[in-house]
């Protein structure tokens, strides 16, 4: 994995970038003037508190196209999923094409290549994150959820749930309530 920063100018920015690397556990790398190459995989949050601590020291992660485009289209997903509850079921595909300005096929290709998972299966799950939400934290019904996110029927729901999860949503719903469940979902992106 390449890492590009901006504002490394100086050696004295190599040793930084090195020691900051170090503090999260990363030790296998090679530090040049305005890159890192990193050996082994890096979490997000490892990305994040990363580019935390450069710009606390006048550096910054550059961002390569590839992630900017996969957090536009991870976007699109979270605003469909989560503004369009009460209007006609939407056409995932045509609305994450309008928001990315992309041919869905390359979109569709990019997405797969970088994280192993088709948009579709993405969608699911999210649905299914937002369907726990509104289990937790609503008091709607099964088919008023259903109705809401879009799906066929209460079964359809159930059965997407049931994939995603290995649990039925009612039995879901019990464990939750006894607080022995928690919600793992993306956070809300926020494209720049």
């Amino acid at each position: 994995m390449i890492l590009k920063i901006k504002n490394m100018v100086s050696s004295r920015c190599r040793t930084f970038v090195e020691v900051e690397l170090n503090k999260l556990g990363i030790y296998n790398i090679s530090v040049e003037l305005g890159k890192v190459e990193v050996w082994e995989k890096i979490s997000p949050e490892k990305i994040q508190l990363l580019d935390t601590s450069l710009k606390e020291g006048g550096l910054e992660l550059i961002e390569d196209k590839t992630n900017q485009f996969i957090k536009e289209i991870k976007a699109a997903v979270y605003d469909i999923i989560n503004n369009f509850d009460d209007l006609p079921k939407p056409n995932y595909s045509e609305y994450i094409c309008q928001k990315t300005n992309t041919d869905y096929s390359y979109l569709s290709s990019v997405f797969s290549k970088e994280l192993g998972i088709t948009i579709e299966k993405y969608i699911i799950e999210q649905r299914i994150e937002r369907v726990k939400e509104l289990l937790i934290y609503t008091d709607l019904r099964l088919i008023d959820i259903s109705f809401k996110l879009h799906f066929t029927s209460v079964a359809h729901l159930s059965n997407q749930f049931k994939k995603v999860t290995g649990l039925n949503p009612s039995y879901f719903s019990e464990m939750a309530a006894k607080n022995k469940l928690k919600i793992i979902k993306d956070p809300p992106l926020n494209p720049q």
